[in-house]
């Protein structure tokens, strides 16, 4: 798909996170400022947590609280963007969350660690197509 804006992302995130029903990794792919921020904030809103989201670059992993239609659900926010190896991403608990019904893993930068996800990971590609637009693609 082709967002030709950052509003219309957070609109397309809001959607995708009502389909979610806990227990996914999704691995958000694409160059500095194609999205995955904005993305984020969408699936957290459409997630119903209350927070302001802002990427967890220094920190690494941020967990919220949120909601998929009336059952709590954990929202796991990683950066993998200083991530140097698999041990860097184990230091911050990242395997606590994987396999969790009650939980949502969205990781920015997954590609740096594509090979310590899942299977079945689910991965969206971001690329500036102007400006404004950027390309979605799962």
């Amino acid at each position: 798909m082709i967002s030709p804006n950052a509003q219309e992302t957070i609109k397309f995130a809001q959607k995708f996170a009502q389909k979610l029903k806990g227990g996914e990794v999704i691995g958000l792919i694409g160059e500095l400022g194609a999205g995955k921020t904005t993305f984020m904030k969408g699936l957290a809103e459409g997630l119903k947590v209350n927070n302001t989201i802002t990427s967890p670059t220094f920190v690494l992993l941020k967990s919220y609280h949120g909601k998929i239609k009336n059952k709590k659900i954990e929202l796991v926010h990683i950066d993998a963007y200083r991530i140097e190896n698999t041990d860097d991403i184990k230091s911050v608990g990242i395997e606590d969350y994987l396999n969790r019904k009650d939980a949502i893993v969205a990781i920015e930068w997954a590609e740096k660690i594509k090979g310590f996800l899942p299977k079945n990971t689910i991965y969206i590609k971001f690329k500036h197509k102007s400006e404004n637009e950027r390309g979605i693609s799962f």
